[in-house]
């Protein structure tokens, strides 16, 4: 398609979107008494309109029933979870089997490190990229001190060539062959959450396994933005927060993806709790662990139903689309802003480096822009202009355009603030 500049085209774009209507779905904020252009998404999600009734229905249960909510509310408690299986594996390609809601994303990582980073003295290394973000970064380092090696030697790090922003494939396959035999897990967030590159998780996860490694996946940035296979490339385990492309509130509960040939297998070691024990005996208090066969087998504690309800509500949107016509706006929407960029450089002779990849393979709908010639400065005046997007030392500006609440018209708008703002 070729693109125009002009409000005009890009309220055409919008009049033809079939999913323009769900950014009706969303509350935005407002600055200077005007609806923003949110870019911060790979953030924070803004709130569905429908998740007050959602959490209203849960507070309204606990008010009439208490204690008697967890089996007789209108959605139970004592089953509540068990409602994202299915819309859940179909949003990151699992099986329903494959899929639990529980705790906290780096919570949630080193609980399925007890189970797959099972370090021998031979094979204790892991592989992760350069720059992964930084929570990541720390729980490798606990946790191989906590095994009692040494970070230097038992964390390898996947660089990115001099000069260039993003780590290629070919590396990364050379790094698992040259490390080999003493490789014992692959971890790498499946979109890097800076330059918003997307890896290759499929080939990736097959030249982990041929090593004899286990492979895994911190789908941070990636669950709601990107087509996932996860059962069908045959990762081991992959986790996710639900704050960013999934809407679900500040801080909320995380998702968990375990492969269903691990279901079975007895001497996999895991951090037990009583809610992963098996569901038709779990009230008898018995004191030994017998797990519930899937991914509910690693739940530990009572699901906390207050932070659940804001993610059903999104997750249930989601379903309601599904992830084929999000991609397709999203591809459409986020070349839409590269184009705005580049128009807007032409303009005004400046100069924005996209460091994303073009290849729509290798990315989603987050552009990260280094502003050369400009500084901290235009980041300030876009937010004091109602464009909330997001700042990265040294000179980074990444821009989501989510495709459930951003429309063509917002990338239009956003190209004339950030042209005023360079010619302020």
């Amino acid at each position: 398609m070729t693109f125009e500049n002009s409000k005009e085209f890009a309220q055409q774009l919008d009049s033809q979107d079939k999913l323009n209507k769900y950014r009706d779905e969303f509350i935005f904020p407002k600055v200077n008494g005007e609806k923003v252009i949110y870019f911060t998404g790979n953030s924070l999600g803004l709130q569905p309109k429908r998740t007050k009734a959602y959490v209203d229905e849960v507070m309204d249960d606990w008010a009439n029933l208490a204690v008697e909510g967890h089996f007789y509310a209108e959605k139970p408690w004592w089953d509540y979870h068990e409602r994202f299986a299915k819309p859940l594996g179909k949003i990151v390609g699992a099986l329903p089997s494959e899929v639990t809601v529980m705790n906290t994303l780096t919570v949630n990582l080193h609980l399925l490190m007890v189970s797959f980073y099972r370090p021998t003295k031979s094979r204790y290394k892991i592989i992760c990229e350069e720059k992964a973000f930084p929570s990541d970064q720390y729980m490798f380092q606990s946790q191989v001190d906590f095994h009692g090696y040494k970070s230097e030697d038992a964390i390898v790090e996947i660089k990115i060539r001099e000069g260039e922003h993003n780590i290629r494939l070919e590396d990364v396959l050379a790094k698992i062959a040259e490390v080999g035999d003493e490789l014992a897990l692959v971890l790498i967030g499946g979109v890097n959450y800076y330059t918003g590159q997307v890896f290759d998780m499929k080939t990736i996860t097959a030249a982990g396994h041929d090593a004899g490694a286990v492979v895994g996946w911190d789908l941070a940035h990636a669950v709601g933005n990107i087509k996932l296979e996860l059962h069908d490339w045959d990762a081991d385990f992959a986790s996710w927060c639900s704050y960013k492309y999934m809407n679900s509130g500040p801080g909320n509960a995380s998702g968990c993806f375990i492969h269903e040939k691990h279901h079975n297998n007895a001497d996999l070691p895991r951090f037990a709790g009583w809610w992963g024990h098996n569901k038709e005996r779990r009230f008898k208090m018995e004191q030994t662990f017998d797990p519930v066969k899937g991914a509910e087998g690693w739940q530990i504690s009572n699901i906390p139903i207050l932070s659940l309800a804001p993610y059903l509500a999104s997750v249930d949107m989601f379903d309601e689309i599904g992830m084929d016509a999000i991609i397709e706006k999203r591809d459409k929407l986020t070349a839409y802003l590269e184009f705005i960029l580049q128009e807007i450089a032409k303009e005004v002779d400046s100069s924005f480096e996209i460091i994303t990849p073009s290849n729509l393979s290798e990315r989603g709908c987050q552009l990260s822009v280094f502003l050369h010639g400009e500084g901290r400065g235009l980041f300030d005046y876009l937010m004091e202009n109602g464009v909330i997007t997001d700042w990265r030392e040294p000179n980074v500006i990444r821009f989501a355009p989510v495709p459930l609440y951003c429309s063509f018209e917002d990338m239009y708008d956003f190209g004339q603030i950030l042209k005023a703002g360079i010619l302020r």
